[in-house]
C-alpha cells in the first residue's frame, strides 16, 4: 500500500463532512437510533447489517473506525469486536458446525487454543495442530471435514511462519476458509488479504491502539464474509465494542505508521545486541538476517514490530527471575502492542516451576516499545549480569 493512501486512510477517508465542521469525529454514544418515517424505520428492521438502530449491531464512530481498518487491510468489510479473543472466536464459529474438522498451526495465542481445544469441542468440532512452518504438512492434516486453516504469522512465542500464498492458493482449491491473525504485523508491514487469505483479523488491543487504553478486536475480509460473522456470530453474542473506544482507537491509529516504524528499528537495534551477547543462545526476530526462515519473512513482511523471544543460555529458573526482576525499563506484563517495552518470561507461565519444559526456561518474549533503543539495551545488559 501507497504511504499516501495509508496517510489519506487514517487522517481523511469519510471525515469530509463531520458534524459541526469538527476536526475529530464526534462519539456517538447512544444506544438506540431512531427514524423520521414508518418506511426508513422497517428498512433498518429489516437490514440491521447495513443500518444503525441499536448499537449493539453499528453505531457511526464504530463504522468510521471499521471503514479506516476495511480499507488499511484491502478488505470489503471490517467488523470491530470487543477483544482480540473475541474477533478470534466469532471468525472462527460462523465456519463451522459439529462435525466438522480445522486445522491450526502449533504454538498459537493461548485463547484460541483454549477455543479449539476446550470448548469446540463440546459441540463436535475437532482441530489438528501442525508445524505452520511445512505446507505440505498442513495439507496432509485435511480431511473432507475441514473447513478452516488458522494460522497465525509469525507465531506466539516461537515466531514461526507460514508460506502464505502458497497456502491460500491450496485452500481455495478446496473451498477450505483460511483465517489470519495479523497482529504482529499489523496492515503496515503484511496484508494476508492480497495474498489470497480469506479472513484476517487482529487484537486491535495492540499496534492499532497503541495506547494500552482499549480492548478491542477487528475481523476483516469479503463484505459477504463479514456480513456473515455480523448476523450469525456477532449478533447473538454481542462482542460490542463501545463507541467511545472505538473513538479511542480512530485516534491511536492516526500516528501507526510513525509508531510501527519506531517499534521495527527500536527491535532490530535490541535483537541485533542481544543476538552478539554470550549469555544468548539464539534471538527468534524474522526481520533478522539470521533468522531461519529469512527469505519467507521478506516476501511476507515490509517491516517488523517491537515483538520477539530469545533464549538464554540457562536452565536455573531462580537466575530467570532475577534477571527479570533486575530490569527497571521494562516492565513485567502480558500483552504488547502498546508504547511501553515488556517482558514475559515463558517459565511464569507455570505455578509449578518443575512443569516448565527444560528448552523452555530459557526462552523469554520482548516487546521493544518507544523508548530510546540504546538505553533499553543498557538495561538487558545491566540485568544480563544476573545470568551465569
Amino acid at each position: 500500500m501507497d504511504r499516501k493512501d495509508i496517510s489519506y486512510i487514517l487522517h481523511h477517508m469519510h471525515e469530509e463532512d463531520l458534524p459541526g465542521n469538527a476536526v475529530s469525529p464526534p462519539i456517538f454514544q447512544t444506544s438506540i437510533f431512531c427514524f423520521p418515517s414508518f418506511a426508513e424505520f422497517r428498512d433498518a428492521l429489516n437490514d440491521e447489517v447495513n443500518h444503525c438502530l441499536y448499537t449493539r449491531g453499528n453505531n457511526p464512530t464504530v463504522m468510521l473506525a471499521e471503514q479506516k481498518i476495511a480499507a488499511l487491510e484491502g478488505a470489503g468489510r471490517a467488523k470491530l469486536v470487543s477483544s482480540g479473543s473475541a474477533a478470534i472466536s466469532n471468525a472462527i464459529m460462523a465456519f463451522v458446525k459439529s462435525g466438522d474438522h480445522i486445522v491450526c498451526v502449533e504454538n498459537c495465542y493461548s485463547w484460541a487454543e483454549i477455543l479449539l481445544t476446550k470448548y469446540l469441542p463440546r459441540f463436535g468440532v475437532t482441530t489438528t495442530f501442525v508445524d505452520g512452518t511445512d505446507t505440505d504438512a498442513i495439507f496432509a492434516a485435511v480431511t473432507d471435514k475441514t473447513k478452516i486453516i488458522y494460522l497465525e504469522s509469525p507465531t506466539s512465542f516461537t515466531f514461526k511462519l507460514q508460506d502464505l500464498p502458497a497456502i491460500a492458493k491450496e485452500a481455495k482449491k478446496r473451498n477450505i476458509k483460511t483465517i489470519i491473525d495479523n497482529t504482529w504485523a499489523t496492515p503496515i508491514f503484511c496484508n494476508p488479504l492480497s495474498m489470497g487469505i480469506d479472513i484476517s483479523l487482529h487484537s486491535a488491543t495492540k499496534y492499532l491502539g497503541g495506547n494500552s487504553d482499549i480492548l478491542a478486536g477487528v475481523i476483516t475480509g469479503s463484505k459477504a464474509d463479514i456480513d456473515l460473522i455480523q448476523k450469525q456470530e456477532f449478533m447473538q453474542m454481542g462482542t460490542v465494542p463501545d463507541p467511545f473506544m472505538a473513538w479511542l482507537l480512530i485516534r491511536g491509529m492516526r500516528t501507526l505508521p510513525i509508531r510501527m516504524k519506531a517499534h521495527f528499528e527500536g527491535a532490530m537495534k535490541t535483537a541485533a545486541y542481544l543476538e552478539t551477547h554470550s549469555k544468548v543462545e539464539s534471538v527468534l526476530y524474522p526481520m533478522l538476517d539470521s533468522f531461519k526462515q529469512i527469505a519467507l519473512s521478506r516476501m511476507l513482511f515490509t517491516g517488523g514490530s517491537g515483538l520477539f523471544s530469545f533464549q538464554l543460555k540457562c536452565k536455573k529458573i531462580d537466575q530467570i527471575e532475577k534477571f527479570v526482576n533486575s530490569l527497571m525499563l521494562f516492565k513485567r506484563s502480558v500483552s504488547w502492542g502498546g508504547y511501553e517495552s515488556l517482558i514475559f518470561p515463558n517459565a511464569v507461565k507455570y505455578p509449578n516451576p518443575a512443569d516448565c519444559p527444560a528448552d523452555r526456561i530459557g526462552l523469554v518474549r520482548l516487546h521493544i516499545g518507544l523508548e530510546d533503543p540504546e538505553d533499553l539495551i543498557k538495561d538487558l545488559d545491566d540485568a544480563l549480569k544476573y545470568i551465569d
